[in-house]
């Protein structure tokens, strides 16, 4: 028998630490999850990753409160971060460049993401990751393609 679903609730969770305080709690308590049930499971599937990895997390609840998730690959933003070993992106994207990432690296991303992408070509997703890296103030080295 299929379950009616209550309510999709859409949160950005850091993998292997969640916890009951804001935003998890308020948002699903108001549902009638059991929060810290969830925040065992979520913290239990997602242990293998990198603790603190924001995660894009898909949460379906139920008429009878239960719930099932899905969780996301990283925001793009995230893993250029990551992989120039930068903070913040740049105040003036376009005149100011605060680092250079090559061609490689932006791929592997791309094949990273790929399944949480609405297209399955992987020249469009690296198009994307390579605007987005613009706008950070990034520039992306296309001499190795």
């Amino acid at each position: 028998m299929v379950k009616k679903i209550k309510s999709i609730v859409k949160l950005q969770i850091p993998s292997g630490s969640a916890n009951p305080s804001p935003p998890i709690g308020p948002a699903l308590g108001q549902h009638g999850v059991n929060i810290v049930e969830f925040c065992k499971k979520f913290n239990h599937v997602t242990s293998g990753i990198k603790n603190n990895t924001p995660l894009p997390t898909i949460i379906t609840i139920y008429i009878d409160n239960s719930f099932t998730f899905i969780y996301k690959s990283p925001p793009v933003t995230f893993l250029l971060k990551q992989m120039t070993n930068i903070k913040i992106g740049s105040n003036k994207p376009g005149k100011k460049i605060i680092s250079k990432i090559n061609y490689n690296i932006v791929e592997e991303i791309a094949k990273l993401k790929i399944k949480d992408m609405n297209t399955i070509k992987l020249d469009s997703i690296i198009k994307s990751i390579i605007g987005s890296a613009k706008s950070m103030g990034i520039i992306v080295d296309e001499q190795n393609k």
